[in-house]
């Protein structure tokens, strides 16, 4: 059985920046109003000739420079999003193609804000049973195509980006563990309907629909149950973690998880009030920003967790 190690890192943000002050041209809204409630100042939007597989394909070129590997050696690509280019094909394989990889297996998990958690734990799987040798495991997402700019509870809050891993067969100790979640009975607290034809529904609203105070209580919760769970797998203390990559949701939730970890907050890794929350990807994004600045060094313990709608909630034990 093999070990998978994270052995680079990568990430895109587009250009565009959208202020909290722009958005008070068009909201009932201030910047205190939103920075007080989410903690977030600013989010990157993408421009319209990008897409989530070209934002996808920066970050994966970027993880590959850094981890020394040419793209022809990745025999396993997946993408989380919620944002795909299309229905079908995946947006990994559209990625696949932009990269030039041969014949490999490539794939979209759709965990919403967990996205990459979970791509992240099925390419752990691969390479443990030896179905896979080097992958790229990426969070991509296009948040601001699927939100209503009038719905001041949700156009505020997200972003656009893609963060990127490569992830590599190694003798050396790197994923320790991986735990994944989900409850469907709280479907109708954060969605989108299908464009097409949502089953249940008109399908008219295409656009994200999210109760946040109900969405609130249930993620600290679990988060704070997975971070327990996470902890006894791998017969470790929270003094074990030396840092904490959370999903950039919202700073009071982020508070709560550190709190559980007894983590002072200089050891959480926050890029929430730069980028906003960019779903799948903003794990992936925080990750490489602190790999990249020199906070998180080799051989670090790294806990990464995340919350999205479903509900699906999990976490990831990295050793760097």
């Amino acid at each position: 059985m093999f070990n998978a190690k994270i052995t680079g890192t990568g990430s895109y943000l587009p250009e565009k920046i959208v202020t909290n002050k722009d958005f008070e041209s068009i909201l009932d809204t201030t910047d205190e109003w939103i920075y007080a409630r989410t903690g977030i100042r600013q989010r990157h939007v993408i421009a319209e000739h990008e897409t989530t597989s070209s934002m996808a394909e920066i970050a994966a070129k970027n993880a590959l420079d850094a981890a020394g590997v040419d793209a022809s050696d990745i025999d396993l690509i997946i993408i989380g999003t919620s944002s795909p280019d299309r229905i079908f094909p995946s947006t990994a394989c559209i990625l696949q193609n932009r990269l030039g990889v041969g014949d490999c297996a490539a794939f979209d998990v759709q965990a919403a804000c967990s996205g990459f958690i979970y791509a992240l734990g099925i390419a752990h799987q691969f390479i443990k049973s030896g179905g896979a040798k080097k992958a790229l495991v990426i969070g991509a997402e296009a948040n601001s195509r699927i939100l209503d700019y009038s719905d001041r509870s949700t156009c505020v809050i997200f972003g656009d980006g893609a963060g990127a891993v490569v992830l590599e067969a190694s003798e050396e100790v790197g994923i320790l563990s991986t735990h994944m979640h989900s409850d469907g009975q709280y479907k109708d607290l954060l969605y989108i309907n299908n464009p097409i034809k949502d089953q249940q529904q008109d399908g008219e609203n295409a656009h994200m629909t999210m109760l946040g105070n109900d969405v609130y209580k249930v993620a600290v919760k679990t988060l704070s149950r997975i971070v327990d769970e996470t902890l006894e797998a791998n017969n470790m203390t929270k003094s074990d973690v030396d840092w904490l990559i959370p999903h950039q949701a919202n700073i009071r939730i982020i508070s709560s998880v550190a709190k559980k970890l007894k983590m002072p907050m200089e050891r959480v890794v926050l890029t929430i009030e730069e980028q906003g929350n960019t779903s799948a990807a903003s794990v992936p994004l925080a990750l490489d920003l602190a790999v990249r600045d020199g906070r998180i060094k080799k051989g670090e313990t790294v806990l990464m967790e995340a919350f999205g709608g479903g509900f699906v909630w999990g976490s990831a034990l990295v050793k760097m």
